[in-house]
Parts: structure tokens; C-alpha cells; sequence
């Protein structure tokens, strides 16, 4: 089966601190700019998703609970035909997002689906 969201084991290992520190957590990727369009961590549940919003996903990740992953329904538009990694990178990111004070940031890598994974995922292209 086809996924549209997967991450790094060095986003794993950052995921399971993260969670013995503030418990269960999600993640929101939004269409702004800057940090804005970075993957954003937070506690499961603080970040309220709305009726747009669209789930890309559940990480699995060995040790914790699943991690649901969110995307904006406009830049989930945009990005339908793409696999997402999420990845983690030296730097500061946005103070809103988990990661913030422990000297590194979540981005999103990406790559084309496949015609035949697209196909499963988005159903057949039209022309």
C-alpha cells in the first residue's frame, strides 16, 4: 500500500524524545511561507484541524503512539502527488513547533509519486 507521508530515523529518534517529554504528538503542514510551510510538531490535540484540513496520514513509530500527520486542504492541492518524509535538520525553526528548543527543525523532503502510486492514491488521471 501506497503512503503519502514516511520519515527519517533520525526524525524517529527526535519523535520518541519529544513524546517522553510532552506526551502524544501531531503534526500540521501548512501553505504559508517560511516557517509557515515547514512541518509543524505539537501536543495531539492543541492544534485544532478543521473541515479542510486533510489526513495525510499516522507515522509509526516503534515505542510511541501512531502520529497523525496534517496537511491544509489548499496546499494538500498542490502536493497530492507527492510522498512527504518528514526529516530533521540542525537549525531553528519556528517557536511554535515542538523541536524549537532543542536546536534542530523538522522539514519536509519530497518526491513524485509514481504514475501507478498516484493512480492508487488520487484514482485514475484524466485528461
Amino acid at each position: 500500500m501506497t503512503e503519502r507521508v514516511g520519515l527519517t530515523p533520525a526524525a524517529a529518534d527526535l519523535l520518541r524524545r519529544l513524546v517522553s517529554l510532552h506526551g502524544p504528538v501531531m503534526f500540521h503542514q501548512s501553505g504559508g511561507c517560511c516557517d509557515g510551510s515547514a512541518p509543524m510538531c505539537y501536543p495531539a490535540g492543541e492544534f485544532r484541524t478543521g473541515a479542510s484540513d486533510v489526513r495525510l496520514g499516522d507515522l509509526v513509530v516503534e515505542g510511541i503512539e501512531d502520529v497523525p500527520v496534517w496537511m491544509s486542504g489548499p496546499q494538500f492541492e498542490y502536493w497530492k502527488h507527492t510522498h512527504l518524509t518528514i526529516d530533521v535538520v540542525p537549525g531553528r525553526g519556528s517557536g511554535f513547533s515542538l523541536e524549537a528548543p532543542e536546536g534542530v527543525r523538522f522539514l519536509v523532503r519530497s518526491r513524485l509519486f509514481s504514475d501507478e502510486e498516484s493512480a492508487e492514491l488520487n484514482g485514475p488521471a484524466t485528461r
